[in-house]
């Protein structure tokens, strides 16, 4: 079998949770949903949960396939910070890019991803939480715009890349074109009004000239500081209308910037996992990877990698785990992206359908080396 070895560059993740977690907390994090499971039921008790008691348990110093108690038993024994640094750094990724934009103040930040891993990490800004930021200030909405620009560029100093989750708030099937500075005013005059009646509410942003604004607003800040721009797609947040989320839904957004030289990378894209691909064969400037869902298919995740492989161009494609807030999910994103890869490339060497030196050379730049062309990653 290939083996590849390469130090991963995980191009879309988030940190790790800081608090302790007892057996419910932890089984939380094993599950997209915001509801727990049915009473009498498990979140071990699926693809995921095989994967954590094969693979992690060992290093934790446990036989494989220890039961659940047995498993969260001991890594409070360990406690958060041990079990971390033990899996991330048994991962053999080499870089983490870190979303920071969700849930931050229950998670390590940057440093701290970077400390836990013995690794550099980097910062990757989500766009909404910048505006959400700005609008909790309150303010003028005629300066709404300004503030929200000088605020990103602000953030961006130590930052390598943006990023937008427009499909979650909104879906991908809305007027795609740059809005007005007249538009952005009254949809911000409008925004501001409302969080003043709201009685302190966190400020989510839903409002679809809003969210037009912060994807222009984030591909001008990209061509300046040559970033890629991150779009969320399809599986990863269950409040998503799934099949308003195929990417091909963005059509004419990413027909508009092609020529303007930004890096489009579509992250997850589980179920739409063919169509990202086709994407990528279209458009010069689209990128894809196959996310978190290779460790929520566990042993079937091999027909994700195949459908990922089918046609897109491998100088198009990027390594992401999108591990949120277990650091199992770092490990094992990036251990069942190496299996499934090297399971396809071996299985087009057995066939003849390429050589080893090929299956090599597409392994490394899926791997590290299209992340390193599109990302400013020199010196790190």
């Amino acid at each position: 079998m290939i083996d590849i070895k390469h130090p991963l560059i995980d191009h879309h993740c988030h940190g790790t949770i800081r608090a302790p977690l007892d057996r419910t907390g932890f089984e939380a994090l094993l599950s997209e949903s915001y509801m727990p499971p049915p009473e009498g039921t498990s979140q071990f008790d699926k693809p995921l949960g095989l994967l954590i008691r094969r693979h992690c348990a060992p290093v934790l110093d446990l036989e494989p396939f220890a039961s659940p108690k047995a498993y969260v038993e001991r890594r409070q024994a360990l406690g958060v910070e041990e079990v971390g640094r033990r899996l991330l750094r048994a991962s053999g990724i080499g870089i983490y890019l870190v979303d920071t934009g969700h849930r931050s103040t229950r998670l390590t930040d940057v440093g701290g991803v970077s400390a836990l891993a013995a690794a550099p990490a980097r910062e990757v800004v989500r766009i909404e939480s910048v505006i959400e930021g700005v609008a909790r200030e309150g303010g003028d909405a005629a300066t709404f715009a300004q503030r929200c620009e000088a605020e990103l560029r602000a953030r961006c100093v130590d930052a390598v890349g943006l990023k937008s989750v427009v499909a979650y708030r909104s879906t991908f099937k809305i007027d795609q074109t740059r809005p007005s500075v007249q538009e952005v005013e009254a949809a911000a005059s409008r925004w501001l009004r409302a969080l003043d009646t709201s009685g302190g509410e966190a400020p989510r942003l839903s409002d679809t000239v809003l969210l037009r604004f912060g994807l222009w607003m984030g591909i001008d800040v990209c061509r300046e500081k040559r970033f890629p721009l991150q779009l969320h797609v399809g599986f990863g947040d269950p409040d998503v209308y799934m099949h308003a989320c195929d990417p091909t839904h963005f059509t004419d957004f990413l027909k508009a910037t092609e020529p303007l030289g930004v890096p489009i990378t579509l992250l997850h894209n589980y179920p739409f996992i063919r169509e990202a691909g086709w994407l990528a064969e279209i458009f010069q400037h689209v990128y894809y990877d196959v996310g978190a869902i290779l460790n929520f298919l566990g042993p079937s995740a091999l027909s994700a990698m195949r459908h990922a492989m089918e046609m897109g161009p491998f100088y198009k494609q990027l390594f992401s785990s999108d591990a949120f807030g277990l650091p199992e999910l770092h490990y094992l994103g990036a251990a069942q992206f190496r299996l499934m890869l090297g399971r396809v490339l071996d299985s087009w060497i057995a066939d003849g359908a390429c050589t080893p030196a090929d299956a090599e050379r597409i392994a490394e730049a899926i791997s590290v080396g299209n992340a390193r062309r599109i990302y400013p990653l020199a010196g790190v």
